[in-house]
């Protein structure tokens, strides 16, 4: 029986993961969160790993309250970074290959084209800054490792876009949403069986390409659009009109275009991508 540790099995992703968990049956998941493993503790993680001796890493641990970072840098560098930075090390002495969630947010957005895994790294906020240090400390580390760049990430669990724009639809006889930033809704549900599928073929022992990849739903739209869409399928009549950033004053700079290009995924590990809109229709039967 192979053994896999989820990190952060209480966010999104892992929520996820766990009622897909099923996907790879002959695996004993290790699912756990900061009250189990501290990944920013060395010597906590260390000693885990000695103990449950896993076959595979996947780390959806994260501090990704992008706002908050801002004036939260410590924090947020400790898990995004050290965190990442931990784990990989550990993964490398002990030869265990490492699944590790990033962000579009390693990006400026000013290319205007859908991004390659190989585009120029700018970060323009603390939560980019301190993903893209975690990804800098993996592949330093020498670890075998998959690290998958998602956008715009949605669920039933947890608080996300999806779920602020039902509530808030019906506490308010309008909306204003921004319509200049522009990139790839994903619905945690997909990247957790595209994340199966990864660890299941390493398992499996079939050919495996380590490196970095990009994962999103297909299509691309504004916050207004992917707002507009939610509440037409949702049959919600509240008002929505289109702003701009500016309406919204903010300390972090976020990427005005952060859509990713899939093509390096969908030819490694043989995918079909869901258009966002498919997928957000299958999120919101979930949701009431």
């Amino acid at each position: 029986m192979k053994k896999i540790i989820v990190t952060g099995s209480r966010g999104q992703l892992g929520s996820e993961i766990i009622i897909r968990q099923q996907y790879i049956q002959d695996a004993d998941f290790i699912f756990t969160d900061v009250e189990t493993l501290n990944i920013v503790e060395h010597d906590n993680l260390k000693d885990f790993f000695e103990k449950n001796n896993p076959d595979l890493v996947i780390n959806c641990a994260a501090y990704t309250a992008v706002d908050k970072a801002e004036d939260d840098f410590e924090n947020a560098y400790s898990i995004n970074a050290i965190g990442a930075k931990n784990i990989s090390e550990i993964c490398k002495k002990h030869n265990i290959p490492l699944i590790h969630i990033s962000t579009d947010y390693v990006f400026d957005g000013t290319k205007n084209l859908p991004y390659h895994e190989e585009d120029t790294v700018n970060p323009l906020s603390v939560y980019g800054k301190t993903k893209l240090q975690g990804e800098i400390f993996i592949q330093d580390s020498g670890a075998n490792y998959v690290i998958i760049r998602t956008s715009w990430l949605y669920s039933e669990f947890g608080n996300n876009f999806v779920k602020t724009i039902l509530r808030i639809s019906r506490e308010k006889e309008f909306l204003k949403v921004v319509n200049d930033q522009i990139g790839n809704p994903t619905y945690a549900g997909d990247l957790a069986e595209v994340i199966l599928i990864i660890a299941k073929k390493y398992l499996s022992d079939e050919f495996f390409k380590f490196g970095i990849y990009h994962y999103s739903n297909e299509g691309q739209c504004s916050w207004y659009e992917f707002a507009c869409e939610i509440l037409k399928i949702k049959s919600i009549n509240t008002p929505v009109y289109p702003v701009g950033s500016s309406e919204f004053p903010s300390k972090v700079n976020r990427p005005k275009y952060s859509v990713l290009d899939k093509t390096k995924i969908k030819n490694a590990f043989q995918l079909q991508i869901n258009d966002w809109r498919t997928s957000l229709e299958k999120c919101l039967q979930k949701l009431q």
